[in-house]
């Protein structure tokens, strides 16, 4: 069966379930996409990888990267095989002195661990026909400039973060990290970065 390769563009709250969320997997090489629902801390998980975050603790997830390492075991590549019953099915490909082995995984830690291990995530053609959802052009340009974690508090109450200076923001971000609130550290995380582009 041939794979088809994706990447995760943006992580948002899920329009279903309110206390979930949703990654959003985008296809390389096409218009679809394909959501799936993941629960709080797996978000968090995702968005502490993608966001560079460097928490006091490592996470499960680092703490099982870490080990993989240490044993000289390498994340090849992530595969989402399977959607029963509207489950989604993942499996790691490791490899050690040139041996694969399949792991069976949460489809959320596999795209956690993905992240970490800055490895391709693929699926097949029968899954996105299952449960992807086709972009027109003008949805894709607006998802260009969504930022990769979008949260609800960003809103249309507007954004309270815009009220705090940056040397504020930067102490509040240092803070909530203390605090292992990674949600919160990625709303601020992705305030300073809009500011720095504006600078820019």
């Amino acid at each position: 069966m041939k794979k088809i390769e994706l990447d995760i563009v943006a992580i948002s709250h899920s329009v279903t379930q309110t206390s979930n969320y949703a990654v959003v997997l985008g296809e390389k090489r096409g218009s679809r996409r394909l959501p799936i629902v993941i629960g709080s801390f797996e978000a968090q998980a995702i968005a502490v990888a993608m966001e560079r975050m460097t928490p006091n603790r490592p996470l499960t997830h680092d703490l099982f990267k870490n080990a993989l390492e240490i044993y000289d075991i390498q994340l090849q590549e992530v595969i989402i095989n399977n959607l029963l019953d509207g489950i989604f099915y993942a499996k790691l490909v490791c490899s050690r002195e040139g041996v694969l082995t399949e792991i069976d995984s949460r489809t959320s830690d596999a795209l956690a661990m993905a992240v970490r291990f800055n490895c391709p995530i693929y699926t097949f053609e029968f899954i996105l026909d299952a449960a992807g959802v086709v972009l027109e052009d003008t949805d894709l340009e607006d998802e260009e400039q969504e930022p990769a974690f979008a949260t609800a508090e960003a809103g249309s109450s507007g954004n309270p973060l815009a009220s705090f200076s940056t040397d504020a923001l930067t102490k509040l971000l240092d803070e909530v990290l203390e605090e292992e609130n990674y949600e919160r550290a990625a709303q601020i995380r992705d305030e300073l970065d809009r500011r720095k582009a504006y600078e820019d």
